[in-house]
């Protein structure tokens, strides 16, 4: 395939079957086609990329158009039909993972703060006690 470059006016030949011309057809690409395109394009990163970190943005990259182009699929759909589990080992999955993982210990916190004030403890013991600081502590109670 031919690109010209829309700036330069330069043309260069990419050949049709490398991995960043099939990562550009995936992006493009039906649902019905995108699943298989993908193992394939999978399968050739890990194949042609030595290079560890570089391999592994590569996969993520393909993995987050597949979710992209399923949105309505769950994560072990997306991995079962790429026969892999990518997905938990990227950085975006981790952060998100633990985002909710602190938002659901917040949360947890916050909802025994009237118990823990009714039973007598002071601000800073619940404080203390919950490695929650004092100005979080009563703002929820306030609310």
């Amino acid at each position: 395939m031919e690109l010209t470059s829309k700036f330069t006016g330069a043309r260069s030949e990419v050949p049709d079957d490398s991995l960043g011309m099939g990562i550009v057809r995936l992006v493009g690409e039906s649902e019905n086609k995108a699943g298989e395109l993908a193992k394939n394009l999978i399968n050739k990163a890990k194949a042609e990329l030595t290079d560890a970190l570089i391999q592994r943005k590569v996969l993520e990259f393909i993995e987050t158009i597949v979710v992209y182009k399923f949105p309505n699929l769950s994560r072990e759909e997306i991995e079962t039909m790429l026969n892999l589990n990518l997905l938990k080992k990227t950085r975006v999955y981790q952060e998100a993972k633990a985002e909710g993982e602190e938002e659901g210990e917040l949360k947890a916190k916050l909802k025994i703060l009237p118990k823990l004030v009714q039973r007598g403890l002071s601000i800073q013991e619940i404080s203390d006690l919950l490695d929650l600081d004092d100005e979080t502590i009563r703002k929820a109670l306030e609310d």
